[in-house]
């Protein structure tokens, strides 16, 4: 969408473009039910865990998943996961599963969220980007999990896959259904199983240039917080206020 900001605005924008010419909609899908995610089939997608004062893992609030930055230390949720928290009491352990880390533990050193959300909880800005780091660590995040495309303006009616971690679980579940549109800024993703704990998860469309390459096009979040039952979820459509959040947390990882 922006330009002069390497490979992943050139990416945003190819997504678009491919938008933009005509790809098909998926037919209407019925009811879904989540299922436990086999390991290691979505690295890029992981567990928001709090820190203990010592350092340690406490537990898992959110999901979070990694999208594509120049620098690879970018994850992406939903702006309510983070209310009323400091970014280094928590982490992110993507791929996380049964208490294991396959790509370490990642430490938030910054929480970028939109204005919009900061003076009055806009649920249409209900994501917000975190800069990660791992202390001693040779390789930045996206080298070992690969980046989700950042998708903007995407109609609803595409085929979704969503992943996340309930509360009180210590595994992924997954499920594919139709982003609905609920509103023209909030698409509905109807499946069972997505309690509290996967506010965050995003919506993942195969609708960019690139065969295989996951486009995320929202986050469990926005009206209702992403939902009141465990089987319907909302999501706030990313909009030319997420490119924009998008820019600044680029800018915000390069200091």
């Amino acid at each position: 969408m922006r330009l002069g900001l390497g490979r992943a605005a050139l990416m945003v924008a190819a997504v678009c473009a491919a938008v933009a010419t005509g790809v098909a909609l998926s037919p209407p899908a019925g009811p879904a039910v989540a299922q436990t995610a086999g390991f290691g089939q979505t690295s890029t997608v992981g567990a928001l865990f709090t820190l203990t004062p010592s350092g340690q893992l406490g537990t898992h609030f959110c999901t979070a998943s990694v999208v594509d930055s120049p620098r690879g230390d970018l994850i992406l949720t939903a702006a309510h996961c983070m209310a009323n928290r400091q970014a280094r009491q928590v982490a992110f352990v993507p791929d996380y599963n049964q208490g294991q880390a396959p790509f370490g533990i990642w430490t938030v050193r910054d929480i970028i969220t939109d204005a919009n959300w900061v003076s009055a909880r806009d649920p249409n800005d209900d994501y917000a980007f975190l800069i990660v780091h791992r202390p001693g660590s040779k390789k930045p995040l996206q080298s070992l999990t690969g980046g989700e495309v950042v998708g903007v303006d995407i109609p609803a009616g595409r085929m979704v896959k969503v992943a996340g971690y309930p509360d009180g679980t210590d595994a992924l579940i997954s499920c594919q259904n139709t982003a609905e549109a609920f509103s023209p800024t909030q698409y509905q993703f109807d499946c069972g199983g997505f309690t509290d704990g996967t506010s965050g998860s995003p919506l993942l469309a195969d609708v960019g240039p690139l065969p295989g390459a996951d486009t995320v096009i929202g986050v469990i979040g926005g009206y209702q917080q992403g939902g009141d039952t465990a089987s319907v979820s909302y999501a706030a459509r990313f909009s030319t206020r997420l490119s924009q959040l998008y820019q600044a947390a680029l800018a915000a990882a390069r200091r």
